[in-house]
């Protein structure tokens, strides 16, 4: 089978975290023996400056005149390497319609900021999940989002990650931990408004990056590895998230983790079973259940083995793979 995927986020270099997982997951699913080819800004197409930096949800914002142009260079990008593939995979919503036009069957992945912008293009982004053979939500959330758009088949496909043999013992005195997106969404401004007193790491890079002088910036994998190897509490304090990857690799090394009841984050974290759940925007609440996993070594060494038990099953990447190889195989049929 050759497939061509389509997406506007892949990593430019070895230390880029801009769509690590996916270009992770493009591995794998060429050492089950599918031929790949990619599609991504400067590897085929041009972005016109609407990729990387703030996101595509701030940037189209900010610079709706380079849409156009945008599409048509991903669509003339895509009608050529469509001619020799079986069947494409599109990754975010953006690429739906250069995958539509391009004359194959396609497969449509949603991440999370996709229904961001089907909410001020509704009816283009009813009629681009309507032409997809299958679409992949990559959590409960958005594979109910497809389905209300009009999907044909939607399926629950979650991002893999890697389930490490063996994980460290947390450093004493606690720390906690913080990793991702340095933006509004991540709720990282909660975090920060109740974070006095705690022994808080913070690795990631983002438009809120003055906000947080302290921070690490975006780390290399084995890096950012070591520090959940160390936390002892890790927080994913999001407002709005389509599947966090850096909460399923904290719960995969077994750390007790606090996170928003949003977005893909209930799919991995069962409130008491396999960490802590609060209600987004709720500072005090985030903050009160920090201070009980800080509190209680037992709860945190209780819910970090049932975190990397669950994750194992739910994102093991034999499973993700196998049902991105369906999803392909069922598009072709």
């Amino acid at each position: 089978m050759r497939v061509l995927v389509i997406t506007t986020s892949f990593p430019r270099h070895q230390a880029d975290f801009a769509g690590r997982f996916l270009a992770d997951a493009v591995e794998r699913i060429r050492a089950r023996g599918v031929d790949v080819e990619l599609l991504a800004p400067g590897r085929g197409y041009s972005d016109f400056g609407l990729a990387y930096g703030a996101g595509m949800s701030r940037n189209i914002r900010r610079r709706p005149w380079a849409v156009p142009p945008l599409l048509a260079s991903m669509t003339r990008a895509a009608r050529r390497a469509a001619r020799t593939a079986d069947v494409i995979h599109a990754h975010w919503l953006p690429t739906g319609l250069p995958a539509a036009l391009a004359g194959k069957p396609f497969v449509l992945t949603l991440h999370g900021t996709d229904i961001e912008l089907a909410r001020h293009g509704h009816g283009v982004a009813r009629q681009i999940v309507r032409r997809a053979a299958v679409v992949i939500g990559v959590s409960q959330a958005l594979t109910h989002a497809a389905l209300h758009l009009g999907a044909r088949d939607a399926r629950f496909v979650p991002n893999g990650v890697e389930i490490p043999a063996e994980v460290g013992a947390a450093a004493d005195p606690p720390e906690v931990l913080y990793a991702g997106r340095l933006s509004p969404e991540k709720g990282v401004e909660d975090l920060l408004a109740v974070a006095g007193g705690l022994r808080l790491v913070i690795a990631g890079d983002g438009p809120l990056r003055p906000q947080v002088p302290q921070a690490l910036g975006m780390l290399p994998r084995e890096e950012l590895y070591g520090l959940l190897d160390r936390a002892a509490v890790v927080v994913f304090p999001s407002r709005r998230d389509g599947f966090p990857v850096a909460c399923a690799e904290a719960m995969a090394h077994g750390r007790a983790v606090v996170a928003t009841s949003v977005g893909g984050l209930p799919d991995m974290v069962v409130d008491g079973e396999t960490g802590l759940l609060v209600p987004p925007g709720d500072p005090r609440a985030l903050r009160a259940a920090i201070d009980r996993l800080v509190a209680e070594p037992e709860l945190r060494e209780r819910l970090g083995a049932a975190a990397r038990e669950r994750i194992a099953q739910l994102c093991g990447w034999d499973r993700v793979i196998d049902e991105t190889v369906a999803a392909y195989e069922a598009a072709v049929g």
